[in-house]
């Protein structure tokens, strides 16, 4: 090659290598940021499943160039010997950054992952790594403040049953599941007594678990059937606790065959739609504005590992852009009641109202807040038993 050719080669070379690499930093852009979600029931489960799948395309609507894998039915029925850290490996492989887990039983399998992938950033939904000082600097806990949903619930629950009697549908014993059922009974509670003016002796608050947070054949008690026996006994309003809305089943039939009887499911905020006779209302999660508040940190570079608890924006709880906790009265809750809960939000808005404040006794009696004192978050987190006035189990073998 003579000069001429050699020196007219060079020209091209250096001309093309720095439009190649704007090329490459073009495609690199377009690339997206894949965030990967576990999900314990269907992703279209009317539950706790769809809202946090819809938390999810929700960040893909408001964080441009993110794109969601998920893998649903994570759960001992569905996927038998299926480990978080093998599905983890999948998801990593599939070019996920971050990594959601979306229950509270993925808790260990989530943190022994994050261990193996030091690089990935990980969200665990109502965990407390980071608040025992377990969580990896790659591991955040987020969770939202539901406890104010069900005292929601439990408000309209009390201002509607005709028997005095109430039934909460549980999924598995712990703290969370506790917290969450006394904030029903406290709920209940309030406007038994302060509202409609009536002895909390004529009240009964049950709670039967039928020991996970689905229905799993064979495995645990059929939550339908549980919560046809409380109408059959007598409860004419069940709260759900789990997952998933069987509720509404065992409350439409139940009202077909000519009893008045009324429900709150849990977790989906549309759940109503479709049993406007018996339903009162919904508490629901709504995971799209945390999702994407921790997110936007992982990818900016700014991520650090906390404890994000989020509660109700009382301007407006049905928010999707601001409320991580919101409730939608049911069609079945009579206009009195729904003043009365209006009311009763706004005072709990304000801080007018503290249920979580002393004194309060466990179910055996032993003191869980001394008079005066109102619970911090970590006494409700790490709640031991049930509240005394509440009947059911508080201890036992259905935990996770």
């Amino acid at each position: 090659m003579d000069k001429k050719t050699l020196w007219a080669s060079t020209i091209i070379l250096l001309y093309f290598i720095p439009l190649s690499i704007a090329l490459g930093t073009a495609f690199a852009a377009d690339k997206p940021y894949i965030f990967g979600l576990l999900l314990v029931g269907p992703h279209n489960d009317h539950g706790r499943s769809q809202m946090h799948f819809e938390g999810g395309k929700y960040v893909e609507e408001k964080l441009p160039g993110t794109k969601m894998i998920y893998i649903d039915k994570v759960n001992p029925a569905d996927r038998p010997g299926m480990t978080i850290p093998l599905l983890v490996d999948d998801m990593v492989q599939k070019g996920a950054k971050v990594i959601i887990a979306s229950t509270n039983n993925m808790k260990d399998g989530v943190r022994e992952a994050a261990l193996l992938h030091p690089e990935i950033k990980f969200i665990h939904i109502s965990g407390d790594d980071v608040l025992t000082g377990k969580a990896p600097d790659n591991l955040s806990n987020l969770m939202g403040r539901m406890e104010y949903g069900k005292m929601m619930a439990g408000f309209a629950a009390a201002m509607t049953t005709k028997t005095g009697k109430v039934g909460y549908l549980g999924p598995l014993i712990n703290g969370e599941t506790r917290r969450l059922a006394a904030s029903s009974y406290l709920g209940a509670k309030y406007a038994w007594e302060k509202v409609l003016k009536k002895d909390i002796k004529e009240l009964k608050f049950q709670v039967m678990w039928i020991g996970w947070w689905i229905n799993l054949p064979n495995q645990t008690e059929d939550p339908t059937k549980v919560a046809q026996n409380f109408f059959n006994t007598g409860f004419d309003v069940v709260i759900s606790g789990i997952d998933t809305n069987e509720i509404l089943f065992a409350a439409n039939q139940k009202k077909k065959e000519g009893q008045n009887v009324w429900c709150l499911p849990f977790y989906y905020r549309g759940d109503c739609e479709s049993a406007s006779d018996v339903c009162l209302g919904a508490p629901y999660y709504n995971w799209g504005p945390g999702y994407v508040k921790l997110l936007k940190s992982a990818m900016s570079g700014n991520w650090k590992s906390e404890w994000l608890l989020l509660g109700p924006d009382w301007k407006d709880i049905s928010n999707p852009d601001t409320s991580t906790v919101g409730f939608v009265a049911g069609p079945a809750l009579s206009p009195f009641s729904k003043n009365a809960l209006d009311t009763f939000i706004k005072d709990l808005g304000s801080g007018k109202l503290d249920l979580f404040k002393g004194p309060l006794n466990y179910q055996d009696g032993s003191p869980f807040i001394k008079a005066g004192e109102s619970a911090t978050v970590e006494q409700m987190w790490y709640m031991e038993q049930l509240l005394e006035g509440m009947s059911g189990q508080s201890k036992g073998n259905k935990t996770d």
